[in-house]
């Protein structure tokens, strides 16, 4: 299974799933009053509210009629608001995709190289600030 992040915005956060020759589309929509997950354009889960909303969503990719077998995936989303430099909108802090073999798409708070601490004085200003320190003369 391989996954791939093909939107992501404020409200919106699509992700193309492949596995083997099948794909698919999970997509989270954030309304007003309740967040959506879906696949295939189509609802799997909801979650209700003003503040605290779910931020953790199980879910199973190939499972027959009787909901036996599959791939269970779980998606997680940090929907709190950061400017997004690139298109400079705000859009989510991160978002992860993951089966119990890994991550299949880790981005931005959730990616687990956000969480190591850095060894060094200088690994700290180039994650915290982008510098990274050169030699010179060159």
């Amino acid at each position: 299974m391989h996954a791939e992040i093909v939107r992501f915005t404020q409200r919106e956060i699509d992700i193309k799933v492949v596995d083997d020759d099948d794909m698919r589309v999970l997509q989270w929509r954030r309304r007003l009053l309740h967040d959506e997950v879906l696949l295939d354009g189509k609802p799997q889960a909801t979650s209700y509210g003003m503040f605290n909303r779910e931020k953790v969503y199980g879910l199973v990719f190939g499972s027959d009629e009787e909901g036996q077998g599959g791939q269970r995936v779980m998606l997680i989303v940090d929907p709190r608001a950061a400017m997004n430099w690139g298109s400079g909108r705000p859009a989510p802090l991160g978002v992860r995709l993951e089966t119990a073999e890994g991550p299949l798409v880790a981005y931005g708070s959730l990616d687990p190289k956000a969480l190591e601490k850095p060894a060094t004085f200088a690994d700290w200003m180039k994650k915290s600030m982008g510098m990274e320190w050169g030699s010179w003369p060159r």
